[in-house]
């Protein structure tokens, strides 16, 4: 499904990592020095450059398990805030205006009637008890996300955030994330958007059965998909697979980009290699699939908003790590 990923440049990650630690206080500097080496390395600069062509893609999406009480939300709401950003409105919109990222809404199977070269379905399968999907439509889901990260790479995207937005969505992602690590339901499963105890118990039921429907396909991460995630869920898999492949930098916001992040590299190894994680949520999937790419996050305010913001607040702390190793290693360079 996806061609061969190659590994950003690690010699020049290393050399902008030394020349720094080199300089009198370039040690003071803490995990900025890595966060720019990488930015170097992902770019082939001998410094890095600040991100100028930021584009947050929310992905949105309903299921067909919202009807459960998964959520403090309605099922509807999903439509209500989806209609919100397109007028411009919105958490993520306030974050991108002060981050200088684009915004644009992809509704790939939100609950209402619609169509258009983005959409896969109305909503999707129960997944405690039947599939989300048909394998052409999971197929679909993966030509759309690629075809969205290469029209953007094309118009001159530099780093991507792909951002999420459905009532049902942690729910979706801890019964992936616990199909694909063999993880007990009651450790994936967290709050959400904030659900009490009762839920909570609703959650956990809906994941393990999830679970159990695909206890003997569980290493087909294709079919595991196909059968207990979302077209959603789908489409942000594929973006984030294929921004790798295009060679160009990723953002992951919260639980749901964290673990569809995580099918990425499952599915196309060396994703990882290209992703920078933005924030930590409570979500207890989130944080165990950051582990398993290999990431620290850059922040960690408990915000579980969605919509990328976290992810696009963490943009403008990037964009300033760059510059500041890039003007500690010109003024090395002036001095020797």
């Amino acid at each position: 499904m996806f061609d061969t990923i190659s590994v950003p440049d690690q010699a020049l990650r290393s050399r902008v990592t030394t020349t720094v630690m080199g300089t009198p206080r370039g040690r003071s500097f803490g995990r900025l020095i890595d966060t720019a080496a990488w930015i170097a390395a992902c770019q082939g600069n001998e410094a890095p450059r600040p991100f100028s062509q930021a584009r947050t893609l929310v992905v949105a999406g309903d299921h067909g398990i919202a009807t459960r009480g998964v959520s403090v939300f309605s099922p509807t709401d999903s439509v209500t805030q989806a209609e919100e950003i397109l007028a411009g409105g919105g958490p993520i919109q306030t974050w991108a205006r002060m981050a200088g990222s684009t915004v644009r809404l992809i509704d790939v199977s939100l609950d209402h009637e619609a169509w258009g070269g983005e959409r896969v379905s109305r909503s999707c399968g129960a997944i405690d008890v039947e599939d989300a999907m048909t394998p052409e439509q999971l197929q679909r889901a993966i030509l759309i996300g690629k075809g969205l990260i290469d029209a953007e790479v094309d118009g001159g995207a530099d780093i991507i955030i792909p951002a999420d937005l459905g009532v049902g969505n942690t729910t979706v992602a801890a019964a992936v994330f616990g199909a694909l690590t063999r993880t007990e339901p009651v450790v994936a499963v967290g709050r959400g958007s904030g659900i009490d105890d009762e839920a909570w118990k609703t959650k956990v039921a809906v994941v393990r059965d999830a679970m159990f429907r695909v206890r003997d396909v569980r290493d087909d991460v294709y079919q595991v998909l196909t059968k207990i995630s979302s077209p959603c869920f789908v489409v942000l898999t594929s973006m984030i697979a294929q921004a790798a492949v295009r060679r160009t930098p990723v953002i992951i916001d919260g639980a749901f980009p964290a673990v569809a992040a995580y099918a990425a590299e499952r599915l196309a190894p060396g994703t990882k290699e290209w992703l920078i994680a933005g924030q930590l949520t409570p979500e207890p999937c989130h944080l165990v699939s950051l582990q398993a790419l290999d990431l620290t996050p850059l922040l960690a305010l408990d915000m579980y908003t969605g919509q990328g913001t976290g992810a696009v607040a963490a943009l403008p702390l990037i964009n300033t790590a760059a510059q500041l190793i890039a003007d500690e290693m010109e003024a090395a360079g002036e001095s020797s």
